[in-house]
Parts: C-alpha cells; structure tokens; sequence
C-alpha cells in the first residue's frame, strides 16, 4: 500500500486544537464508512505510520481517559463514574453513573478540603503567630469556633459514608435470600421472577441443597438472588417416618446447606421468607397455612436484626375465599407483630404468568387486580420495587442545626447533594471514613478545656505548661490536616497545593507581617 492509496473516497477528518477538546490535547478524528474492509484497510495503514515522520499508533486501554485526567479535563471521580457508565446494565446503575460524571460530587469534596484547610490555617496561625500578633479571639475561643465548624463537617461526612453504602446497592446489586421450609415454593417463585427455569422444582424434600446465585433487573435495579436450602428439623423428619415411611435423615450435607442458607439470609439486604398453604382436601379439611416452626424462628431473628424482610404465603390457588385469604394474613401480622402489611404477600407460583426477566406490567405496577395479576407475582414484583426504593433512598441531614440530630432519608425534591452522594465508590467511602476517623481525633483534642491557657500571657503557667498546651493544638492541627489529604486522595487533589494554600489562609485572615 502506498502513501496515494485512497482508503475511503468520502472520508471526513477533523481537527480539534488544545485544550479545548475531551482529552485537552490536539485531535484529529477520521470519520470514514463503516465497512469491515475499509475499517480493516484504516487501521492496517496506522500500524504501519510509525516511522519518525508519521508518529501514529494505537491507543492503549483507557489512555484517552488518562490523558483527560492528566490535563485536568476530568478528576477521579468523574473517570470513575465513566467506567460506572460504561459497565451500567440496569436503569438505574445508568442513572448512578450520570450522578457521578456531573462533577458535582468532586466539588463538594473539595468545599469540604478546603473548609478542612481553612480550619488547619486557623489553627497554624494561633501556632507560629500568637506571640507576634493581636487576635480579636482567645486561644480557646478560636478553637471552639473551629471545633464547631469541623462537627458540621463531621455529620455530613458520616452520612456521605453511609449514603456511598447505598449507592453500593445500585452499583453491585442488592442481595436477596429466599428462605423457608422444604417444598415451600422457593425455587417457583425463583423461577416466576427470572422467567426461565433457574432451579431444580421437585417435590422431594432437600432438592436444593447449595445456594442457587441468579442476577435479574428488576424494575431497573440489579439483584441477585439467593434460593437456598429448605430449612427443616430432624425430628420432624423422625416423625414422617412413623407414619408409614422409611424415616428421612438429615445428612451433613442438606445440614450444611441449611447453615448456609441462615448464614446468606443474614448477609444478604432483603429476605424472603416462603410459607405455604397445606393442600388437606384428601382428609376433607379446608387449606392450611403451615408456619413451620423452624422458618418462624428464623425469620423473627431476622426482623430483630435487619428491617427488609417479606413474607410470602405461597400456594394461595388452595384458597378461594378471600375472608380465608384476609384471615392468613392476620395470622402472619400476629406472629410477626413488628411487620406491616405491605410485607407480606400472597402469591401462587401455579397461577402466576412468568415474567420476562422481573419486568413489571404497567398497568400493575402499582398492584393491580386479580384478573390482570393471576397469581399476585406482579403486585409482589411492585412490592419489590418499593422495598429496594426504601433501601437506595439518599439519607440527609435532620434537626434544628441541619446535621447534629443524625439522619433520614432524604425528599426527592430537596437536598441535591446528598443525592449525588450516592455515586460515591467504593473508594470514596473508605477514604470518607478514614477522613471522619482523623476529624474525630480533632474533635477528642479540641475537648481539652484549656489547650492554651488562658491567662498564658500574664504569667499565671510556666512555659512547660504553655508549651504543652501548643503541642496539643499543633496535634489537632495535623489532624486537620491528614484529614484533608483524605479528602484530596478523593479527587486526586494532592498534598502538593495544600502547604500554599494554608499559608494563603494564614496571611489573608490574620494579615500576618502589617
């Protein structure tokens, strides 16, 4: 191939001049057709120009990306979210990866450095310039005030941390066990939700014996669930064979997989306990729900300790009557008095339609009746989806003051930041929390009740006492300041600018040298 070859004959070249372009370096973009022999012909005449007059090769991975970042067209934050963006499956990881590319959380870590840093200057002053200069504030009046200040910052960076936590959720996707007895239902309704068959259905107790892990969008968040070993005991096993049968023995490995299954439903974000209706037509007696005594167990040890947990009474084709259907569900608010009715649902994986994928129907997305939800699988879905909203809410500040009466989820039309918040990685929660670790050791210095005292100057101290007390604040400020380097580490702002811009913090507020 020679250099006159032509490679497409309606080829478009622009060119984008520094800095002002996506990776703030010169561009030159080819826009040729997207045939496979012109694409093939274009990059084999780039891996041929890399002589000294034509410099040209390939990209590396991510190196338009670094080289952004590098010229400061994008911080951390903002490369981070980009691979969110790119790697987002559901609607709603799309909608966190928006959050973070803004930029609107990379500014407010860097309010919060720079309030860290104003703080630290303060204080630096009150070290190096206390004896040269007149401050219209005590020593200890100053360091209330800045106390006060870094308690604000304190709260908002907690419920940052733990809003980062919920953002996790949407990123990584929300846990879910299903748990209850033998033959309750659990892989039906597994296999209702996902709509294909994930898991083995028999009627032969202990069919499931590992955690059966599947991903599926549900209304637009990620979950994975965990359909685990039905959960029985021993004993009632000893009985079934009193009664005509062979007894059925719990061997290690089904008691394996039921510790495995407690063990998933306490890790996990969401729990589904699975009850079921007994079909005792043959005995001519009416449905029976069956609150196996070992599934209520561990269900109420679960309400104690997490508040996501649903109930469902499956099988309800047995039941026609609804005051039969209403009375169950009495049944269940009375043995788990702390759950509301919305927690629990009835549900019939027989009568219910498969979903595609858990994909709700619009017209009952906000539970629907009967003859549009055979089976009640939709209004459970709807149920779901309002669960993992009370999961992923951004918490926010409440109180008088705005941040020292701790936290609640926050209105959707108020507080923006704290929604944005729930973008932040991975990273930045364990960042924000080394950050809040180094804001409480302040605070614990900043307690003392006399870090200078106050009648210093007038002699009343010896200068070991003075001098003890200047330690104690030059501690408090360090800090400060490793608190800001947290901060900084954040959006890739380092320890480089922060010395200048104490010392600018210095001589504008205490015009050091007048």
């Amino acid at each position: 191939m020679s250099r006159d070859t032509v490679l497409d004959s309606s080829a478009l070249v622009l060119y984008f001049p520094a800095p002002r372009t996506a990776t703030g370096d010169d561009i030159l973009e080819l826009h040729v057709h997207g045939g496979p022999a012109i694409v093939k012909a274009v990059l084999g005449a780039i891996s041929r120009c890399r002589s000294k007059t034509s410099p040209i090769r390939y990209a590396e991975p991510g190196e338009f990306t670094r080289r952004a970042f590098m010229n400061s067209r994008l911080d951390l934050t903002q490369v981070e979210a980009l691979g969110d963006t790119l790697a987002a499956d559901t609607e709603q990881q799309r909608r966190l990866s928006v959050r973070g590319t803004t930029g609107h959380l990379a500014k407010q870590y860097e309010k919060w450095r720079e309030m860290l840093l104003y703080a630290r200057g303060e204080l630096e002053a009150l070290i190096d310039f206390s004896e040269d200069q007149h401050f219209d504030e005590s020593p200890n009046e100053l360091m209330d005030s800045v106390a006060q200040q870094v308690k604000v910052l304190q709260q908002a960076l907690r419920i940052h941390s733990q809003n980062a936590v919920r953002g996790e959720l949407l990123r990584h996707g929300i846990s879910i066990a299903l748990l209850g007895a033998p033959n309750a239902g659990k892989s039906s309704l597994l296999n209702r939700i996902v709509g294909r068959e994930a898991a083995i259905v028999s009627n032969e107790a202990g069919t499931t014996r590992d955690i059966v892990e599947v991903g599926v969008d549900i209304g637009g968040y990620f979950c994975r669930f965990g359909d685990t070993a039905g959960l029985r005991q021993a004993m009632k096993a000893a009985v079934q064979g009193e009664q005509g049968r062979s007894p059925e023995v719990i061997n290690r490995i089904e008691q394996e997989g039921m510790r495995r299954a407690k063990e998933r439903a306490a890790d996990s974000d969401l729990v589904i306990v699975v009850f079921s209706f007994e079909d005792t037509s043959k005995a001519g007696l009416l449905p029976k729900l069956n609150l196996d005594a070992e599934v209520t167990a561990v269900a109420k040890k679960l309400i104690l300790e997490k508040d996501n947990v649903v109930i469902i009474l499956n099988k309800s084709d047995l039941v026609i009557n609804e005051p039969e259907r209403a009375e169950a569900k009495r049944a269940v608010l009375k043995e788990f008095p702390s759950l509301n009715e919305d927690s629990v649902h009835l549900l019939s994986c027989t009568d219910a339609e498969t979903t595609s994928s858990g994909q709700l129907q619009s017209d009952v997305r906000s539970a629907g009746t009967e003859n549009m939800d055979p089976g009640g699988i939709q209004a459970f879905l709807a149920g779901l989806i309002r669960q993992f909203e009370k999961l992923t809410a951004a918490l926010a500040p409440v109180g008088d003051d705005g941040a020292s009466a701790g936290f609640a989820p926050a209105a959707d039309a108020d507080l923006s930041i704290w929604q944005e918040s729930l973008g932040a990685s991975e990273r930045h929660r364990v960042l924000l929390e080394e950050c809040v670790s180094h804001v409480n050791a302040f605070l614990r210095e900043a307690r003392s009740e006399s870090l200078i005292p106050v009648g210093a100057r007038d002699g009343d101290f010896t200068r070991d006492e003075v001098g003890e007390a200047e330690a104690d604040i030059v501690v408090a400020a360090e800090h400060l300041r490793a608190a800001a380097e947290c901060l900084g580490k954040i959006t890739g702002r380092g320890q480089a600018g922060d010395v200048e811009e104490v010392l600018g913090v210095v001589f504008e507020k205490f015009c050091v040298g007048k």
